[in-house]
């Protein structure tokens, strides 16, 4: 019942969401005289044919590549280091389907991928995971899915209601940006951690710190470091379209560095650290082979009670709701606009798009996802710059849920976290350099205050609202009062007339 279900609700979710796109953009014409027969061919087109046009007009676009095909597939992995931690965790600690949200998670990557034409992610709510593994008593899946399907209502509401276009409109940017640099370090810091420590997803998400890692083996600290160094030959500072060779040195010498510095940027350095995690798992264990079951899980509805409700919104709905209206779709907003000029995204259509995920997967048990900032940075960081990357990672996630279902979690047990870590230290710090342009005194004060009050306190919405009352009050000082004004010019008037 539920895979019929599944390809209906995305079919239908494709035709509304397409059928508004193609009608807000559709050709109009008015004529102050004439009769029909002056009419264009393009006001007699029929509708059907219209729609099916313009979708695939934007499927072309979306869909197009803008970089090499390898480009594309390395951008494709760039958020895994926020991505496999937190499910595997969850498929560890609360039983989540591992199966199921791999397919669902991966038919939200290709229709994300389809209707924004970026590189836009699907991660996990990180402040409902980190409820459901970290507290006890943990939460169930019922109560997981219940805190997704409210977090989601939320955010449809402010779409639809066109509140969140409002928040994202009037939002100062230096708050933004403290909001962007505080989950850029939170993620460099984490991935530092990564590197340097074991961890056990098993019963936390805190990171274990007392256990350092040994430096050689399949997992080693040589082993990151060298995959590190790799990442930084290959990649440099993210920014492939920009590169500098000193203008004072000879012709031959620029023509052979720039060829060079070509040749290793257009590496799949993502891709290729991926497979090599893959490869790790099975030469460090072997039994995987015999412990791998092929086919996916069966679906079936959840039996989520008001009890569920209740406990999943107090839980886990209420701290993750400001994180999900400031990083997965404000912070979203703003970075899509900074790394690809001119196509700035919807506020309204991503926090649609992110209730409607949730309302529709969380019902059969998958992880609730949004789009979020960082993600959007690693996926641009390693090469990912249109909807093809997002596609590409989608299909990856179908056929993995399809082919290996729940087993799939043996796999990712063994994945070494020092590459994880890599991964995640280039996505934070391309996130945290979102907010170089912060280029007056004021502004730096604003974002800079607003980061270390939500990396301290752990809670982006209590940064965001010090920077608010801190922004606030600033302007507030620079404001020409009517009565101090009016009080200041009789007194200057009763001074002059003695």
């Amino acid at each position: 019942m539920g895979i019929k279900i599944i390809p209906t609700i995305c079919i239908l979710w494709f035709s509304c969401k397409f059928s508004v796109d193609t009608l807000s953009h559709a050709p109009t014409h008015t004529h102050a005289r004439g009769n029909m027969s002056d009419e264009s061919p393009e006001t007699t087109t029929p509708l059907l044919r219209r729609q099916i046009d313009g979708w695939r007009h934007r499927i072309t676009n979306s869909l197009r590549l803008k970089t090499s095909l390898l480009s594309e597939l390395s951008g494709a992995v760039g958020d895994l280091g926020t991505y496999i931690p937190i499910v595997l965790a969850l498929t560890l600690v609360s039983n989540l389907d591992l199966s199921t949200t791999l397919i669902f998670t991966a038919l939200y990557n290709i229709a994300t991928g389809v209707l924004f034409g970026t590189p836009m992610p699907v991660q996990p709510m990180k402040s409902i995971a980190a409820v459901a593994v970290s507290e006890t008593p943990h939460l169930t899946v019922s109560q997981i899915a219940a805190a997704g399907i409210s977090t989601a209502a939320v955010l449809l509401f402010l779409g639809v209601t066109g509140l969140m276009s409002v928040l994202y409109r009037f939002l100062p940017l230096p708050v933004v940006r403290g909001v962007q640099l505080s989950q850029g370090l939170a993620f460099a810091f984490s991935a530092i951690k990564y590197i340097r420590y074991n961890q056990d997803f098993t019963t936390t998400t805190a990171t274990k710190t007392t256990d350092p890692r040994p430096w050689l083996g399949l997992d080693g600290l040589i082993l990151a470091l060298t995959c590190l160094l790799f990442l930084i030959l290959t990649t440099g500072d993210g920014n492939s379209n920009e590169i500098r060779i000193n203008s004072d040195a000879p012709i031959t010498r620029r023509t052979r560095i720039q060829k060079r510095l070509k040749i290793l940027s257009a590496i799949p350095s993502a891709l290729i650290l991926f497979l090599l995690g893959l490869i790790l798992c099975f030469v460090n264990d072997p039994s995987i082979f015999n412990e791998i079951k092929l086919g996916p899980s069966k679906f079936h509805v959840l039996k989520i009670t008001w009890d569920d409700f209740k406990v999943g919104f107090l839980r886990g709905a209420v701290p993750q709701i400001p994180l999900s209206v400031l990083n997965s779709v404000i912070a979203v907003c703003k970075l899509s606009g900074d790394l690809f000029p001119g196509t700035e995204l919807s506020a309204t259509k991503v926090s649609i798009s992110v209730g409607l995920m949730n309302l529709v997967g969380c019902w059969f048990g998958a992880m609730p996802v949004c789009h979020g900032a960082g993600g959007l940075a690693g996926q641009y960081r390693f090469g990912g710059r249109s909807g093809l990357s997002v596609v590409f990672l989608g299909v990856g996630k179908l056929v993995l849920g399809l082919l290996f279902g729940n087993s799939f979690v043996r796999i990712l047990r063994g994945f070494p976290v020092g590459i994880l870590g890599v991964l995640l230290l280039f996505a934070g710090v391309e996130l945290a350099m979102a907010s170089r342009d912060m280029n007056s005194k004021e502004d730096s004060f604003v974002m800079l205050v607003c980061a270390a009050v939500s990396l301290t306190g752990s809670s982006a919405a209590l940064g965001f609202v010090c920077g608010i009352v801190l922004y606030l009050a600033l302007k507030l000082r620079e404001m020409d009062f009517c009565f101090w004004k009016s009080v200041s010019g009789s007194a200057d008037e009763h001074e002059s007339l003695l």
